[in-house]
């Protein structure tokens, strides 16, 4: 029993860096007590609350931001200085990792310094995936900096290093320069 459970996890884990969740977990039919029992055979590593790792999977090096959204209940994305970061758009380092979640819903869990969390409801457009993590597209992750009150040659850096490569058009750069300089 245990040999199909483990295999429908792990198939699961393939498309989430080896990480799986209770929710996926009842998703496929199985009791969420066969994720303790995995763990407690070190078949299985618990992470945080619902979510376990396969410790036979490849560590990667964005880990802790599929966690984070896993923290979320698949609910989060990653947004602000996070998403600005991550694009490598401006020179920021934020301290902890930014998630939006959809108006509403307040994660149960704690999280303490580790996470920030924005509440707004974001349309499918908005969304774009890294490394298979749900994250805002940079449009928005600069309108979200330009509201957040970052630095303003963070922001400038942002908006023309999207518009170099492309990431956002002519008329969001003139847009996003203008908010930009309407806040200072």
């Amino acid at each position: 029993m245990a040999g199909r459970i483990q295999t429908e996890l792990w198939e699961r884990a393939l498309d989430a860096h080896g990480y799986v969740t209770s929710d996926d977990a009842r998703e496929l039919g199985v009791n969420v007590v066969e994720l303790g029992k995995l763990s407690a055979r070190n078949q299985l590593t618990r992470i945080g609350y619902g979510i376990y790792r396969f410790p036979q999977f490849p560590i990667s090096e964005h880990e802790p931001y599929l966690v984070a959204v896993l923290w979320t209940g698949g609910r989060g994305v990653l947004s602000h200085t996070t998403a600005i970061e991550l694009y490598d758009l401006a020179d920021v380092n934020p301290d902890t990792i930014h998630l939006t979640v959809p108006v509403g819903y307040r994660p149960r869990r704690q999280h303490g310094q580790t996470y920030t969390v924005h509440h707004r409801d974001l349309a499918p457009a908005d969304i774009r995936r890294f490394e298979n993590i749900p994250i805002v597209r940079p449009a928005v992750a600069i309108e979200q900096i330009i509201n957040d009150n970052v630095a303003t040659h963070l922001v400038r850096q942002a908006i023309d290093t999207a518009r170099r490569r492309g990431q956002i058009t002519e008329r969001e750069q003139d847009s996003f320069v203008k908010q930009s300089e309407a806040r200072a």
